[in-house]
């Protein structure tokens, strides 16, 4: 099989597809891999890494034309002309995103494949779980930084400065997202940690593990009390497929001090938070009701390398079976089935229909 991996055009969009230990794999296994020129080179790897991994450097018109098209985020507008009916892989994030995606993949004929929907035996994530992971992560580092002062911030270190703790993180959504922003929010030294989830059989798992954290049931009552003394707020509400869920209101946004801050990794689904509305690495931030809101859709981004590295470790035994079985591959897996966003012009994951308003326009993966 033909594979393609073209370089990434979001904004500071700098991870890629596939590394070049993953198109040596490739390669082994007697497939034709085509990088776009300078794909990798924004988290490390030169071209000339894939070549000597056995793969052709192109142009991304060649590494489009490609039976099987690796990517990591969404196609944007500018790219809509090269597709086709090969089959993608990638983060799509249909239910947040514009309409015009969805219409362009339909109308290509496009089989889309969604990392953020493939399941595996045990109803988890695989694809999703790694940038999840990193986002989770970078989301207490990220409302550090604009707490700061010098960044219309309240000015409260979240840290423990000769052994006083400072700062108080609310993160909503206790998922691997959320569990990585406790466990940073924790290991910095917060004041206090407080994870709202709809799993309180776990509370004594996170209370044990993540100093001065405090689980409650997630529920409006209890989450709004909390916001008047909060100074960062992590969203982190996912629902497999589907837009994600307002959970947190304006009314709740404006209880929160001046100078508070928000980072909505919901974003992706359409945030988490009434106020939230999606930025770029270039044009991080924006103030709503006095309070900094970061709401950038590829925070992953950020950290190119390792990324790319945790992407393509949980990627690369998919983009197998694919190269190797086409899509019967696909149809085989139950799980890998759910990855399936879009195939011969109709939508093939129900949520995203749902959420977009489009059920008229769904069908299984088989066409009925």
């Amino acid at each position: 099989m033909r594979v393609g991996v073209p370089r990434e055009v979001k904004d500071n969009e700098n991870r890629v597809g596939l590394t070049p230990d993953g198109a040596a794999a490739l390669v082994m296994e007697g497939h034709e891999v085509v990088i776009e020129r300078g794909a990798g080179a924004g988290c490390g790897f030169a071209d000339s890494a894939y070549e000597a991994a056995g793969a052709a450097i192109g142009s991304a018109k060649e590494a489009w034309a490609s039976t099987l098209v690796i990517k990591v985020k969404e196609p944007l507008e500018s790219e809509y002309t090269f597709l086709g009916g090969q089959i993608l892989l990638t983060y799509l994030h249909l239910a947040g995103a514009e309409g015009s995606l969805t219409h362009a993949l339909l109308d290509a004929g496009t089989t889309a494949i969604a990392y953020e929907t493939v399941e595996d035996e045990n109803g988890r994530l695989p694809l999703l779980a790694p940038m999840s992971a990193v986002a989770g992560s970078m989301a207490p580092l990220m409302g550090s930084y604009y707490l700061a002062k010098f960044n219309g911030g309240r000015g409260t270190l979240i840290g423990e400065i000769l052994g006083e703790p400072h700062g108080k993180v609310v993160i909503v959504g206790d998922g691997i997202v959320g569990r990585h922003a406790a466990k940073v929010a924790g290991a910095m030294g917060a004041r206090s940690v407080v994870l709202f989830g709809l799993n309180p059989e776990r509370a004594g798992e996170f209370e044990r593990s993540i100093p001065r954290l405090r689980y409650e049931f997630s529920t409006p009552e209890a989450l709004a009390p909390e916001l008047s003394d909060t100074d960062l707020l992590v969203g982190a509400v996912l629902i497999l497929g589907a837009r994600a869920p307002r959970v947190v209101t304006a009314d709740m946004v404006r209880s929160m001090p001046e100078g508070s801050v928000i980072v909505d990794v919901s974003i992706d689904q359409g945030g988490c938070i009434e106020t939230s509305r999606p930025t770029s690495h270039s044009d991080p931030v924006f103030v709503e009701h006095g309070v900094t809101h970061y709401c950038v859709t590829n925070m992953p981004g950020a950290f190119p390398r390792t990324s790319t590295l945790a992407l393509t470790a949980a990627t690369l035994p998919y983009v197998l079976r694919i190269a190797n079985g086409g899509i019967d591959a696909v149809l085989e897996d139950p799980g890998f089935v759910k990855g399936i966003n879009m195939r011969g012009g109709r939508i093939t994951c129900k949520p995203v229909a749902e959420a977009l308003g489009l059920e008229r326009l769904y069908a299984d993966v088989r066409g009925r």
